[in-house]
């Protein structure tokens, strides 16, 4: 292979960066940039009308001994991910494992069930949902034919968390269609194999789906932890803009939102921000570790 000479290697260099000085603008300015100003503003009190105050860690201080509600919110964001996450990706592959079967009209399947992730983190959806489990909304409506009266599902503190966690469900759009690239994948001689070896449906998926599927759901995970932890636009909709009804919609985003532009308190929530920063680095990297035992690779069929 003929090697290049320098001039003509240092061209290339100057022109790959040339295409990439967009990029590195962006992420310097619009990226790395605002997050070095919010560390420092996570050490000050900064109200957003006068100069920021250095306060060192005063303010990660009184996160941790002091504020009740940094806790609830806490709590809540985690219920929220720890269910929502799983039965998104639950129903995501039951739906690409049923579209997975070579029938007509796949493209307009997949694209129906994918317009609601496209739809889903929208306010107007959001609004919908909140008429459609009001207390006349189109649930009650539904149960009533049964003779059952449902209650009001969005103003009741124990109900409201779960119409979120449904709409969370509802866009599984996105994860399914890259699930069933995935089952594409999947040589179909490995099931006509153990079909002769005479496993059933149920070894099958459990033996060979779910191996060879596991680094797109590894993919799929990291990506609806991360989103499901930043998750508010349901929550300011649903509990109208304050996390109610008391503080049963008060996700960790919601709240951090309400203390920068309704408190003004941005030195507040910058740490705020950190900290839920160092969470989702925390479970993402756990979910890495972890992933060695169950994430199986073509060329590794013993994990990574």
């Amino acid at each position: 292979m003929r090697k290049l000479s320098k001039p003509l290697y240092g061209q290339q260099n100057k022109t790959a960066y040339l295409f990439l000085l967009p990029w590195l603008i962006g992420f310097f300015c619009l990226t790395l940039g605002p997050m070095i100003a919010s560390l420092y503003l996570s050490m000050t009190k900064f109200n957003l009308l006068s100069s920021p105050t250095w306060t060192g860690l005063s303010n990660y201080v009184q996160i941790f001994t002091e504020d009740d509600t940094f806790l609830r919110s806490l709590w809540l964001t985690f219920y929220y991910v720890f269910l929502s996450v799983p039965l998104r990706l639950a129903f995501a592959l039951l739906v690409a494992m049923a579209l997975n079967k070579g029938i007509r009209g796949l493209g307009i399947y997949r694209t129906v069930y994918y317009i609601p992730s496209l739809l889903g983190g929208s306010v107007a959806i959001a609004i919908v949902w909140r008429q459609i489990f009001d207390g006349s909304g189109l649930v009650n409506q539904f149960l009533s034919w049964f003779g059952i009266t449902g209650p009001s599902w969005i103003a009741h503190p124990d109900y409201v968390v779960y119409t979120i966690i449904t709409l969370s469900v509802w866009q599984f759009g996105s994860a399914m269609v890259i699930f069933l690239a995935g089952l594409k994948q999947i040589p179909a001689d490995l099931y006509e194999a153990s079909g002769v070896d005479g496993a059933g449906k149920l070894r099958q998926f459990f033996g060979i789906t779910l191996p060879m599927l596991s680094p797109v759901i590894f993919f799929n995970l990291i990506m609806s932890m991360i989103n499901s932890f930043q998750a508010f636009t349901p929550a300011y909709v649903i509990g109208d803009g304050r996390g109610g009804p008391l503080d049963a919609t008060m996700f960790y985003t919601l709240y951090l939102y309400l203390k920068g532009f309704s408190f003004f308190d941005m030195g507040y929530a910058s740490a705020l921000a950190w900290i839920m920063l160092v969470i989702i680095g925390v479970f993402t990297a756990i979910v890495f570790l972890t992933s060695k035992f169950w994430v199986f690779y073509g060329d590794n069929q013993e994990g990574r």
